[in-house]
């Protein structure tokens, strides 16, 4: 599996010398806190699994416990490169727990991380306007209404009148929002019980690449619907 079979990486104690997982905080040997270094992941730096379904109370009691671990206070009389390691940690412990608190932004980055893209592809080659196969029926239809309300308005047409098909336009697109919440809820399920089970790579791509399209597809539909609220307010 993309996102479970990555091979330990040791980490040196500035301190001591020695080695210690990648994944742990303080040296096993001298017990001084660690530079950061190159860390592995977010999910990794909790101690969490890659799930997209995360206990929020357990996800904020590790919050918790390691701010108090790293807090600079405690290292307040230590030496420069122990006060530098609790900034380093603190500040990465920040990131991850605003990542993985957040349903969306979790799921954006378990795609960075399994299925990473390079610089130049970043969303498949593709520009922020090309629309997703699976939306054009509805953003061709989307276009034709909008253009049809924004010739009521400038033939001054009551506003009631156009407000309401704008409302109308919106349905099938909200509609089409609540579907994909749905889909990407039944995904990240699956892609937990794969987790679970430690699933061949392969199967686990599959549902890695179809999270990633229904997330663009999101995006793209919230933007539409952003596009229709602009309407309202021109």
């Amino acid at each position: 599996m993309p996102s479970q079979t990555q091979t330990p990486t040791l980490q040196v104690c500035k301190s001591c010398g020695g080695g210690a997982p990648v994944d742990v905080h303080f040296c096993p040997q001298c017990t001084k806190i660690l530079s950061l270094g190159r860390h592995g992941d977010y999910f990794a730096f909790l101690g969490v699994p890659r799930k997209l379904n995360l206990d929020q109370d357990d996800l904020e009691q590790r919050f918790r416990m390691l701010s108090r671990q790293f807090h600079p206070d405690y290292f307040y009389n230590a030496p420069p490169a122990e006060r530098r390691a609790s900034l380093e940690r603190s500040s990465y412990l920040n990131d991850a727990y605003r990542t993985l608190r957040d349903p969306a932004q979790r799921t954006d980055y378990l795609l960075q991380l399994a299925l990473p893209r390079p610089a130049d592809r970043a969303d498949d080659g593709k520009s922020a306007s090309d629309v997703p196969p699976a939306l054009l029926e509805e953003v061709f239809a989307l276009n034709e209404e909008l253009d049809e309300i924004r010739e009521l308005r400038r033939s001054g047409a009551p506003v009631e009148v156009w407000k309401a098909r704008l409302d109308r336009a919106r349905q099938p697109i909200e509609a089409k929002r609540l579907a994909h919440e749905a889909e990407l809820r039944e995904l990240a399920a699956r892609w937990d019980r794969l987790v679970d089970a430690r699933a061949p790579d392969a199967e686990s791509r599959a549902v890695l690449e179809a999270l990633r399209q229904r997330v663009l597809e999101r995006t793209y539909i919230s933007n539409l619907l952003e596009g229709i609220e602009r309407e309202l307010t021109q």
